[in-house]
Protein backbone atom coordinates (compact mmCIF):
# COMPACT_ATOMS: atom_id res chain seq x y z
CA UNK A 1 0.00 0.00 0.00
CA UNK A 2 2.63 2.48 0.88
CA UNK A 3 4.31 1.51 -2.30
CA UNK A 4 1.24 2.39 -4.72
CA UNK A 5 1.23 5.97 -2.48
CA UNK A 6 4.95 6.75 -3.57
CA UNK A 7 4.43 5.86 -7.14
CA UNK A 8 1.19 8.04 -7.50
CA UNK A 9 2.89 10.99 -5.96
CA UNK A 10 5.58 10.71 -8.25
CA UNK A 11 3.12 10.39 -11.34
CA UNK A 12 1.00 13.56 -10.28
CA UNK A 13 4.34 15.67 -9.08
CA UNK A 14 7.09 14.84 -11.46
CA UNK A 15 7.06 17.83 -14.10
CA UNK A 16 7.94 19.80 -10.46
CA UNK A 17 11.06 17.32 -9.53
CA UNK A 18 12.30 17.26 -12.95
CA UNK A 19 14.13 20.58 -13.40
CA UNK A 20 15.70 19.75 -9.23
CA UNK A 21 17.43 17.01 -10.80
CA UNK A 22 18.24 18.53 -13.62
CA UNK A 23 20.44 21.89 -11.39
CA UNK A 24 21.74 18.94 -9.49
CA UNK A 25 23.07 17.04 -12.72
CA UNK A 26 24.39 20.54 -13.86
CA UNK A 27 26.12 20.85 -10.37
CA UNK A 28 27.50 17.31 -10.97
CA UNK A 29 28.95 18.89 -13.98
CA UNK A 30 30.46 21.39 -12.95
CA UNK A 31 32.40 19.45 -9.87
CA UNK A 32 33.62 17.45 -12.05
CA UNK A 33 36.23 19.17 -14.59
CA UNK A 34 36.42 17.26 -18.20
CA UNK A 35 40.21 15.41 -18.04
CA UNK A 36 42.35 16.67 -20.98
CA UNK A 37 44.44 13.78 -22.37
CA UNK A 38 48.44 14.50 -21.71
CA UNK A 39 50.35 14.96 -24.81
CA UNK A 40 52.13 12.10 -26.64
CA UNK A 41 55.45 11.36 -25.93
CA UNK A 42 58.40 10.47 -28.68
CA UNK A 43 61.01 7.28 -27.69
CA UNK A 44 64.06 7.11 -29.73
CA UNK A 45 66.42 3.66 -29.08
CA UNK A 46 69.49 4.67 -29.48
CA UNK A 47 71.76 1.86 -29.57
CA UNK A 48 75.28 0.93 -31.05
CA UNK A 49 78.29 3.70 -31.28
CA UNK A 50 77.18 7.57 -31.66
CA UNK A 51 77.81 8.14 -35.44
CA UNK A 52 76.73 10.22 -38.52
CA UNK A 53 72.88 7.91 -38.54
CA UNK A 54 72.73 8.29 -34.88
CA UNK A 55 73.14 11.71 -34.61
CA UNK A 56 70.15 11.90 -37.62
CA UNK A 57 68.07 9.46 -35.94
CA UNK A 58 67.63 11.74 -33.21
CA UNK A 59 67.33 14.72 -35.30
CA UNK A 60 64.55 13.00 -36.84
CA UNK A 61 62.58 12.01 -33.02
CA UNK A 62 63.50 15.76 -32.43
CA UNK A 63 61.87 16.83 -35.43
CA UNK A 64 58.57 14.30 -34.73
CA UNK A 65 58.39 16.14 -31.31
CA UNK A 66 57.71 19.06 -32.71
CA UNK A 67 55.35 17.91 -35.23
CA UNK A 68 53.34 15.77 -33.13
CA UNK A 69 53.11 18.59 -30.28
CA UNK A 70 54.79 16.26 -27.70
CA UNK A 71 55.53 16.48 -24.25
CA UNK A 72 58.53 14.69 -23.63
CA UNK A 73 61.14 12.88 -25.69
CA UNK A 74 62.25 9.78 -24.34
CA UNK A 75 66.07 8.74 -25.55
CA UNK A 76 66.45 4.94 -24.26
CA UNK A 77 70.34 4.81 -24.55
CA UNK A 78 72.87 1.91 -24.72
CA UNK A 79 76.26 2.85 -26.23
CA UNK A 80 79.94 2.31 -25.78
CA UNK A 81 80.74 5.66 -27.06
CA UNK A 82 81.27 7.31 -30.77
CA UNK A 83 82.45 10.14 -33.09
CA UNK A 84 83.26 13.38 -30.35
CA UNK A 85 81.74 15.29 -33.36
CA UNK A 86 78.27 13.43 -33.92
CA UNK A 87 78.37 13.76 -29.72
CA UNK A 88 78.37 17.40 -30.13
CA UNK A 89 76.07 17.57 -32.67
CA UNK A 90 73.35 15.50 -30.03
CA UNK A 91 74.25 17.59 -27.42
CA UNK A 92 73.91 20.71 -29.57
CA UNK A 93 70.18 19.29 -30.21
CA UNK A 94 69.39 18.73 -26.61
CA UNK A 95 70.41 21.92 -25.61
CA UNK A 96 68.37 23.60 -27.87
CA UNK A 97 65.28 21.62 -28.07
CA UNK A 98 62.30 23.60 -27.37
CA UNK A 99 60.56 19.63 -26.22
CA UNK A 100 61.79 18.42 -22.83
CA UNK A 101 64.53 15.65 -23.46
CA UNK A 102 65.01 12.46 -21.02
CA UNK A 103 67.88 9.96 -21.53
CA UNK A 104 67.21 6.95 -19.88
CA UNK A 105 69.69 4.26 -19.78
CA UNK A 106 68.05 1.03 -20.32
CA UNK A 107 66.91 -1.71 -20.36
CA UNK A 108 69.00 -3.73 -17.27
CA UNK A 109 72.51 -4.23 -18.40
CA UNK A 110 72.87 -1.04 -21.01
CA UNK A 111 74.89 1.38 -20.69
CA UNK A 112 75.99 4.86 -21.38
CA UNK A 113 79.87 4.82 -21.54
CA UNK A 114 82.16 7.65 -22.69
CA UNK A 115 79.80 9.61 -25.36
CA UNK A 116 76.92 8.63 -23.44
CA UNK A 117 77.92 10.32 -20.40
CA UNK A 118 78.05 13.79 -21.70
CA UNK A 119 74.96 13.00 -23.95
CA UNK A 120 72.98 12.12 -20.51
CA UNK A 121 74.25 14.96 -18.55
CA UNK A 122 73.29 17.11 -21.56
CA UNK A 123 69.46 15.63 -21.09
CA UNK A 124 67.05 17.89 -19.30
CA UNK A 125 66.22 14.87 -16.98
CA UNK A 126 68.60 11.62 -16.78
CA UNK A 127 67.56 8.54 -15.78
CA UNK A 128 68.72 4.92 -15.26
CA UNK A 129 67.10 1.80 -15.35
CA UNK A 130 68.42 -1.18 -12.35
CA UNK A 131 71.46 -3.21 -13.41
CA UNK A 132 73.32 -0.39 -16.20
CA UNK A 133 75.89 1.66 -15.58
CA UNK A 134 77.99 4.89 -17.16
CA UNK A 135 80.86 6.93 -16.77
CA UNK A 136 84.70 6.02 -18.28
CA UNK A 137 84.33 9.40 -20.38
CA UNK A 138 88.42 9.65 -20.56
CA UNK A 139 89.84 10.32 -24.38
CA UNK A 140 90.31 7.00 -26.02
CA UNK A 141 93.55 8.19 -27.53
CA UNK A 142 95.05 9.05 -24.62
CA UNK A 143 93.48 6.23 -21.94
CA UNK A 144 92.94 6.72 -18.59
CA UNK A 145 96.17 8.47 -16.72
CA UNK A 146 98.08 5.84 -14.68
CA UNK A 147 98.90 8.55 -12.11
CA UNK A 148 98.49 11.81 -10.62
CA UNK A 149 97.78 14.46 -13.17
CA UNK A 150 101.09 16.06 -13.06
CA UNK A 151 100.98 20.03 -11.91
CA UNK A 152 102.23 23.01 -13.26
CA UNK A 153 105.19 24.86 -11.81
CA UNK A 154 104.48 27.70 -9.49
CA UNK A 155 105.35 30.52 -12.00
CA UNK A 156 102.40 28.89 -14.42
CA UNK A 157 105.06 27.18 -17.07
CA UNK A 158 104.58 24.08 -18.05
CA UNK A 159 106.10 21.43 -16.22
CA UNK A 160 109.79 20.48 -16.87
CA UNK A 161 110.41 17.29 -19.36
CA UNK A 162 106.80 17.74 -20.87
CA UNK A 163 106.87 16.83 -24.47
CA UNK A 164 104.41 18.78 -27.21
CA UNK A 165 102.73 15.29 -26.97
CA UNK A 166 102.21 15.97 -23.16
CA UNK A 167 100.86 19.18 -23.73
CA UNK A 168 98.33 18.05 -26.04
CA UNK A 169 96.83 15.44 -23.79
CA UNK A 170 96.70 17.73 -21.43
CA UNK A 171 94.86 20.19 -23.47
CA UNK A 172 92.53 17.59 -24.56
CA UNK A 173 91.93 16.54 -21.21
CA UNK A 174 91.47 19.54 -19.81
CA UNK A 175 88.76 20.53 -22.65
CA UNK A 176 86.85 16.91 -21.95
CA UNK A 177 86.51 18.21 -18.55
CA UNK A 178 85.22 21.77 -18.90
CA UNK A 179 82.52 20.28 -21.29
CA UNK A 180 81.47 17.55 -19.17
CA UNK A 181 81.22 20.26 -16.05
CA UNK A 182 79.34 22.81 -17.99
CA UNK A 183 76.91 20.74 -18.78
CA UNK A 184 76.35 19.51 -15.11
CA UNK A 185 76.24 23.18 -13.85
CA UNK A 186 73.68 23.43 -16.04
CA UNK A 187 71.78 20.68 -15.17
CA UNK A 188 72.55 20.93 -11.62
CA UNK A 189 74.13 17.54 -11.14
CA UNK A 190 77.64 16.11 -10.07
CA UNK A 191 80.06 18.44 -11.60
CA UNK A 192 82.78 16.90 -9.77
CA UNK A 193 82.07 13.08 -10.41
CA UNK A 194 81.74 14.49 -14.08
CA UNK A 195 85.56 16.13 -13.75
CA UNK A 196 86.57 12.34 -11.92
CA UNK A 197 84.49 9.98 -14.99
CA UNK A 198 87.20 11.95 -17.77
CA UNK A 199 90.38 12.60 -15.99
CA UNK A 200 90.21 9.03 -13.96
CA UNK A 201 88.02 6.97 -16.30
CA UNK A 202 85.40 6.15 -13.16
CA UNK A 203 82.20 4.85 -13.35
CA UNK A 204 78.56 4.40 -11.33
CA UNK A 205 76.17 1.70 -11.28
CA UNK A 206 72.66 3.23 -11.20
CA UNK A 207 72.18 3.11 -7.51
CA UNK A 208 75.18 4.96 -7.21
CA UNK A 209 74.98 7.24 -10.15
CA UNK A 210 71.33 8.23 -8.11
CA UNK A 211 73.04 8.80 -5.08
CA UNK A 212 75.86 10.87 -6.51
CA UNK A 213 73.25 13.14 -7.86
CA UNK A 214 74.65 12.00 -11.24
CA UNK A 215 71.23 10.61 -12.48
CA UNK A 216 67.94 12.30 -11.58
CA UNK A 217 65.03 9.19 -11.87
CA UNK A 218 65.87 5.36 -11.35
CA UNK A 219 62.93 3.51 -13.54
CA UNK A 220 62.14 -0.25 -14.20
CA UNK A 221 60.94 0.59 -17.31
CA UNK A 222 59.39 3.03 -20.07
CA UNK A 223 55.82 3.49 -17.91
CA UNK A 224 57.61 3.31 -14.84
CA UNK A 225 59.58 6.11 -15.72
CA UNK A 226 56.81 8.07 -17.22
CA UNK A 227 54.64 7.32 -13.45
CA UNK A 228 57.22 8.71 -12.32
CA UNK A 229 58.00 12.21 -14.60
CA UNK A 230 55.10 13.16 -14.00
CA UNK A 231 54.48 16.20 -12.53
CA UNK A 232 58.16 17.69 -12.75
CA UNK A 233 58.78 20.66 -13.79
CA UNK A 234 61.96 21.13 -16.12
CA UNK A 235 63.39 24.00 -18.26
CA UNK A 236 63.92 23.95 -21.51
CA UNK A 237 65.89 26.11 -23.89
CA UNK A 238 62.58 28.41 -24.47
CA UNK A 239 60.63 27.88 -21.07
CA UNK A 240 59.71 25.71 -18.18
CA UNK A 241 56.96 22.76 -18.62
CA UNK A 242 55.29 20.95 -16.03
CA UNK A 243 55.24 17.23 -17.07
CA UNK A 244 52.25 15.23 -17.70
CA UNK A 245 53.07 12.16 -18.54
CA UNK A 246 51.54 9.28 -16.86
CA UNK A 247 49.06 7.45 -19.41
CA UNK A 248 50.44 9.12 -21.98
CA UNK A 249 50.50 8.04 -25.75
CA UNK A 250 54.01 6.90 -26.55
CA UNK A 251 55.03 7.38 -30.22
CA UNK A 252 58.05 4.98 -31.58
CA UNK A 253 60.58 6.42 -33.79
CA UNK A 254 61.93 4.01 -35.89
CA UNK A 255 65.49 5.02 -38.17
CA UNK A 256 64.06 5.97 -41.77
CA UNK A 257 66.47 4.55 -44.68
CA UNK A 258 68.33 7.62 -44.62
CA UNK A 259 69.45 7.13 -40.94
CA UNK A 260 70.38 3.42 -41.84
CA UNK A 261 72.05 4.02 -44.30
CA UNK A 262 74.43 6.74 -43.10
CA UNK A 263 74.91 4.07 -40.08
CA UNK A 264 76.26 1.28 -42.29
CA UNK A 265 78.39 3.53 -44.88
CA UNK A 266 79.98 5.44 -41.94
CA UNK A 267 80.98 2.19 -40.59
CA UNK A 268 85.32 2.57 -41.01
CA UNK A 269 85.07 -1.42 -42.66
CA UNK A 270 82.61 -0.85 -44.84
CA UNK A 271 83.90 2.48 -45.94
CA UNK A 272 87.36 1.60 -46.85
CA UNK A 273 85.76 -1.73 -48.56
CA UNK A 274 83.91 0.67 -50.68
CA UNK A 275 86.73 2.62 -51.44
CA UNK A 276 88.55 -0.24 -52.73
CA UNK A 277 85.41 -1.65 -54.86
CA UNK A 278 85.17 2.01 -56.23
CA UNK A 279 89.25 1.94 -57.02
CA UNK A 280 88.36 -1.60 -58.80
CA UNK A 281 85.88 -0.58 -60.71
CA UNK A 282 87.19 2.41 -62.43
CA UNK A 283 90.55 0.54 -62.96
CA UNK A 284 89.26 -2.62 -64.49
CA UNK A 285 86.91 0.40 -66.66
CA UNK A 286 90.33 1.70 -67.93
CA UNK A 287 91.42 -1.80 -68.86
CA UNK A 288 88.24 -2.52 -70.47
CA UNK A 289 86.64 0.36 -71.79
CA UNK A 290 83.31 0.01 -73.61
CA UNK A 291 81.77 -2.26 -70.66
CA UNK A 292 80.02 0.20 -68.55
CA UNK A 293 79.19 -1.62 -65.90
CA UNK A 294 82.66 -1.83 -63.59
CA UNK A 295 82.60 1.87 -64.25
CA UNK A 296 79.37 2.64 -63.31
CA UNK A 297 79.50 0.44 -60.12
CA UNK A 298 83.31 1.66 -59.28
CA UNK A 299 82.06 5.43 -59.58
CA UNK A 300 79.02 5.05 -57.39
CA UNK A 301 81.52 3.18 -54.69
CA UNK A 302 83.71 5.63 -54.82
CA UNK A 303 81.38 8.31 -54.48
CA UNK A 304 79.40 7.15 -51.26
CA UNK A 305 83.67 5.81 -50.24
CA UNK A 306 84.22 9.30 -50.40
CA UNK A 307 81.21 11.05 -49.01
CA UNK A 308 81.28 8.40 -45.67
CA UNK A 309 85.41 10.06 -45.27
CA UNK A 310 83.99 13.42 -44.83
CA UNK A 311 81.96 13.08 -42.26
CA UNK A 312 84.67 10.93 -40.50
CA UNK A 313 87.91 11.61 -38.96
CA UNK A 314 90.47 11.17 -41.63
CA UNK A 315 94.35 11.01 -40.70
CA UNK A 316 95.57 12.41 -44.34
CA UNK A 317 98.96 10.26 -43.41
CA UNK A 318 96.99 7.13 -43.84
CA UNK A 319 94.87 8.21 -46.94
CA UNK A 320 98.65 8.99 -48.38
CA UNK A 321 100.41 5.66 -47.60
CA UNK A 322 97.14 4.02 -49.16
CA UNK A 323 97.33 5.55 -52.26
CA UNK A 324 101.71 5.25 -52.03
CA UNK A 325 100.44 1.73 -51.66
CA UNK A 326 98.23 1.32 -54.40
CA UNK A 327 101.40 3.25 -56.80
CA UNK A 328 104.41 0.95 -55.60
CA UNK A 329 102.41 -2.02 -56.61
CA UNK A 330 101.46 -1.10 -60.13
CA UNK A 331 104.67 0.26 -60.60
CA UNK A 332 106.01 -3.07 -59.61
CA UNK A 333 103.77 -4.54 -62.66
CA UNK A 334 105.83 -2.32 -65.02
CA UNK A 335 109.13 -2.27 -63.89
CA UNK A 336 110.65 -5.58 -64.16
CA UNK A 337 113.12 -6.67 -60.50
CA UNK A 338 112.95 -8.83 -57.72
CA UNK A 339 109.54 -7.50 -55.74
CA UNK A 340 110.85 -4.64 -53.59
CA UNK A 341 108.56 -2.20 -55.17
CA UNK A 342 105.34 -4.64 -54.98
CA UNK A 343 106.62 -5.73 -51.13
CA UNK A 344 106.79 -2.10 -50.24
CA UNK A 345 103.08 -1.38 -52.08
CA UNK A 346 101.79 -3.94 -50.07
CA UNK A 347 103.32 -3.13 -46.65
CA UNK A 348 102.29 0.89 -47.38
CA UNK A 349 99.00 -0.03 -48.01
CA UNK A 350 98.41 -1.72 -44.90
CA UNK A 351 100.02 0.80 -42.53
CA UNK A 352 97.79 3.17 -44.84
CA UNK A 353 94.68 1.33 -44.12
CA UNK A 354 95.32 0.74 -40.36
CA UNK A 355 96.17 4.61 -39.99
CA UNK A 356 93.06 5.69 -42.12
CA UNK A 357 91.09 6.86 -39.36
CA UNK A 358 91.78 9.48 -36.59
CA UNK A 359 91.70 8.15 -33.46
CA UNK A 360 91.45 11.50 -31.46
CA UNK A 361 88.03 12.22 -33.26
CA UNK A 362 86.14 9.11 -31.34
CA UNK A 363 86.07 7.93 -27.90
CA UNK A 364 86.36 4.64 -29.00
CA UNK A 365 88.04 2.20 -30.91
CA UNK A 366 87.53 3.77 -34.37
CA UNK A 367 89.55 1.91 -36.83
CA UNK A 368 89.22 -0.53 -39.91
CA UNK A 369 89.57 -4.16 -38.61
CA UNK A 370 92.71 -5.83 -39.32
CA UNK A 371 91.75 -9.00 -41.23
CA UNK A 372 89.69 -6.60 -43.88
CA UNK A 373 93.16 -4.28 -44.36
CA UNK A 374 95.58 -7.38 -44.83
CA UNK A 375 92.51 -8.67 -47.22
CA UNK A 376 92.62 -5.72 -49.04
CA UNK A 377 96.45 -5.35 -49.36
CA UNK A 378 96.38 -9.23 -50.47
CA UNK A 379 93.83 -8.52 -53.01
CA UNK A 380 95.68 -5.55 -54.60
CA UNK A 381 99.12 -7.30 -54.56
CA UNK A 382 97.49 -9.87 -56.71
CA UNK A 383 95.61 -7.61 -59.09
CA UNK A 384 98.76 -5.24 -59.96
CA UNK A 385 101.49 -7.45 -59.48
CA UNK A 386 99.91 -10.79 -60.58
CA UNK A 387 97.36 -10.03 -63.08
CA UNK A 388 98.51 -6.49 -64.74
CA UNK A 389 102.30 -8.07 -64.67
CA UNK A 390 100.47 -11.25 -66.51
CA UNK A 391 98.82 -8.64 -68.61
CA UNK A 392 101.45 -6.92 -69.97
CA UNK A 393 103.87 -10.30 -70.52
CA UNK A 394 101.39 -11.02 -72.73
CA UNK A 395 101.22 -8.11 -74.42
CA UNK A 396 104.94 -8.02 -75.19
CA UNK A 397 105.29 -11.33 -76.75
CA UNK A 398 105.12 -11.88 -80.41
CA UNK A 399 102.05 -12.24 -82.37
CA UNK A 400 100.95 -15.66 -83.57
CA UNK A 401 97.35 -15.61 -85.05
CA UNK A 402 95.46 -13.40 -87.03
CA UNK A 403 96.56 -11.34 -89.60
CA UNK A 404 99.56 -9.42 -87.70
CA UNK A 405 101.13 -12.50 -87.36
CA UNK A 406 102.22 -12.69 -90.83
CA UNK A 407 104.46 -9.92 -90.91
CA UNK A 408 107.84 -11.38 -91.41
CA UNK A 409 106.96 -14.53 -92.67
CA UNK A 410 109.08 -16.06 -95.63
CA UNK A 411 107.25 -17.83 -98.43
CA UNK A 412 107.76 -18.52 -102.11
CA UNK A 413 106.44 -17.14 -105.09
CA UNK A 414 104.04 -19.00 -107.06
CA UNK A 415 103.30 -16.85 -110.64
CA UNK A 416 103.57 -12.92 -110.57
CA UNK A 417 102.64 -10.83 -113.51
CA UNK A 418 102.77 -7.14 -113.31
CA UNK A 419 103.32 -6.59 -109.76
CA UNK A 420 100.85 -8.91 -108.92
CA UNK A 421 100.80 -12.55 -108.10
CA UNK A 422 100.26 -15.06 -105.31
CA UNK A 423 102.71 -16.22 -102.92
CA UNK A 424 102.68 -19.84 -100.88
CA UNK A 425 103.38 -18.68 -97.19
CA UNK A 426 102.82 -21.65 -94.51
CA UNK A 427 100.76 -24.02 -97.19
CA UNK A 428 98.97 -21.47 -97.87
CA UNK A 429 98.46 -19.19 -101.29
CA UNK A 430 98.08 -15.57 -100.69
CA UNK A 431 97.28 -13.06 -103.12
CA UNK A 432 100.50 -10.67 -103.13
CA UNK A 433 101.31 -7.26 -104.71
CA UNK A 434 105.40 -5.33 -104.99
CA UNK A 435 106.93 -3.13 -106.60
CA UNK A 436 109.69 -5.14 -108.11
CA UNK A 437 109.24 -8.01 -110.68
CA UNK A 438 109.19 -11.26 -109.52
CA UNK A 439 110.24 -14.52 -111.22
CA UNK A 440 107.87 -17.64 -109.88
CA UNK A 441 110.41 -20.10 -107.43
CA UNK A 442 111.72 -16.89 -105.67
CA UNK A 443 111.86 -16.68 -101.96
CA UNK A 444 110.12 -13.19 -100.57
CA UNK A 445 109.58 -12.08 -97.16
Amino acid sequence: MFFRRVALVLVLFWPALLPCVGHAQIGADKALPMRVAPPPVVVVDVKGGIGVGTGHLIEEGLSRARSERAGLVVLRLDTPGGLVSATRDVIGAILASPVPVVVFVSPSGARAASAGTYIAYAAHVAAMAPGTHLGAATPVQMGAPPGPTPQPRRDGDKPENESGAGAMERKILNDAVAYLRSLAQLRGRNADWAEKAVREGATLTAEEAAREKVVDVLAGNLGDLLDRLDGRTVRTADAEHVLATRHARVLEVAPSWKSRLLAVITDPNVAFILLMIGVYGIIFEFWHPGFGGPGIVGAICLLVGLMALSVLPINLAGLGLLALGIGMMAAEAFTPGIGVLGLGGVVSFILGGLFLFDPAGADIDFAVAWPVVVGAAVTNALLFVGLLGMVLRVRRRKVVTGAEQMIGLEGRVVDWENGRGRIRVRGEVWSARARAPLAAGTPAR
